[in-house]
C-alpha cells in the first residue's frame, strides 16, 4: 500500500462524495510526529548501507510511530519500478541494474537493528528472468544467517505469475508470504493495469501449497463498495489466506486516482469481524493501516496458530 503524510494533504473526499477543494479530512485522521533516538538510528543506518525503506519512499503516515518502535520495511531491487499502479507514488521508469551486495546489507542493518522481525518488499522488476525472485531469496539467507531468530516476512510483486519464481522466495522459508491483492476486480484495470486479480489469486494459492502462511491487503476508498470488499475477502480465504490488512486510501498527488470515499472507524471495524468470522486468523483493519502495521505482533500471533491452520 502506498500513501503520503498527512500533513501534505490539503483535500480529498468524504462520504463517497466528488472531491472539492471543501473537502477536508475526517477528524480521525491524526499522526503524532516524534523523531526520537530509535528514528534517528534507523535513518542513520539505512543511510551508511545506503539502502531504501517503503516507509520513506511510500512516505507512509505511520513512520514516526514504526520507526520509534524499531520496526521498519525494507525495500529493494531499487526504488524505480516498472509498473504504474494509479494509486502508488513510487517512481515509474526504467531500473538500474541489480546490486548484488544488497541482501548482504539488508541482513546487516537487521543485525546492527536487533530486529525480531524483519519485513521485505520491493518494487516491480518486470524485465527481469526472475522478476527479483532470486534478490529476495538471497536476503531471506542472509538474514537468516546473521540473526537466526529474527523471523522473516517478504512482500512480493506477483512476478508476472511465474511459479518458478515464486519457488525461489518460498525455499527459503519465509515466516509470511505477503502479496498485496490492493482492490476489488472490477478497478483493476483501471487502478492496477499491469496486474490481474486472479494472477494475484493464484499467487497466494501457490505459495500456501508449498506451505507458506500467506497474507493480503486492501486499500478501501478507491470507489469499490462495501459488497466488494467482502467479495474480495471471501475470494483471499478460499485460497486460504490467512492474515488480511485493510487500509485507507489517501491520494499522493493531483496525478493520481482521487479518493472516491473515507471508510468510518466504526466501518472499519465491521470489515474486520467479518474477516474474523471468515476464517482469518488475524485481521489489522482502520484508517492508518498499511501492509506492515503491526507486522511483528501479527507474526508471533501467526506462529502460535500456524500449525492448526495448516491441518484446515
Amino acid at each position: 500500500m502506498t500513501f503520503i503524510n498527512l500533513q501534505d494533504i490539503r483535500y480529498a473526499t468524504r462520504g463517497g462524495r466528488k472531491a472539492t477543494s471543501h473537502d477536508h479530512l475526517p477528524p480521525w485522521f491524526k499522526v503524532k510526529i516524534r523523531q526520537g533516538s530509535d528514528y534517528r538510528d534507523i535513518r542513520r543506518i539505512m543511510t551508511d548501507r545506503g539502502l531504501h525503506t517503503i516507509c520513506e519512499e511510500a512516505k507512509c503516515p505511520n513512520i514516526w510511530e514504526c520507526w520509534n518502535n524499531r520496526t521498519a520495511t525494507f525495500l529493494i531491487l531499487g526504488d524505480i519500478c516498472t509498473r504504474r499502479c494509479h494509486y502508488c507514488d513510487v517512481t515509474t521508469g526504467r531500473p538500474h541494474g541489480l546490486d548484488y551486495d544488497e541482501p548482504i546489507r539488508v541482513a546487516e542493518a537487521v543485525e546492527a537493528l536487533g530486529l525480531r522481525h524483519a519485513v521485505i518488499t520491493s518494487v516491480n522488476r518486470d524485465e527481469l528472468k526472475d522478476g527479483g525472485a532470486s534478490i529476495f531469496a538471497e536476503t531471506i539467507r542472509h538474514i537468516r544467517k546473521k540473526t537466526p531468530s529474527c523471523t522473516v516476512e517478504v512482500l512480493i510483486p506477483d512476478f508476472q505469475g511465474h511459479e518458478s519464481a515464486l519457488a525461489l522466495v518460498m525455499d527459503k522459508q519465509p515466516d509470511i508470504l505477503n502479496h498485496n491483492i490492493e482492490t476489488v476486480p472490477r478497478l483493476f484495470h483501471s487502478i492496477r493495469p499491469q496486474g490481474k486479480y486472479h494472477r494475484s489469486l493464484e499467487l497466494l494459492s501457490r505459495a500456501k501449497s508449498m506451505g507458506g502462511l500467506t497474507k493480503s491487503g486492501l486499500i478501501a476508498g478507491l470507489g469499490e463498495t462495501p459488497g466488494e470488499i467482502r467479495h474480495v475477502m471471501q475470494d483471499l480465504r478460499a485460497v486460504g489466506c490467512n492474515i488480511l490488512t485493510i487500509g485507507q486510501y489517501l491520494r499522493p498527488t493531483s496525478q493520481h486516482a482521487p479518493v472516491a470515499r473515507f471508510y468510518a472507524p466504526e466501518e472499519f471495524n465491521a470489515l474486520k469481524k467479518e474477516g474474523l468470522s471468515l476464517g482469518f486468523q488475524h485481521v489489522e483493519s482502520g484508517p492508518m493501516v498499511r501492509s506492515s502495521y503491526h507486522a511483528e505482533q501479527q507474526a508471533r500471533k501467526q506462529k502460535n496458530h500456524y500449525v492448526l491452520d495448516m491441518r484446515s
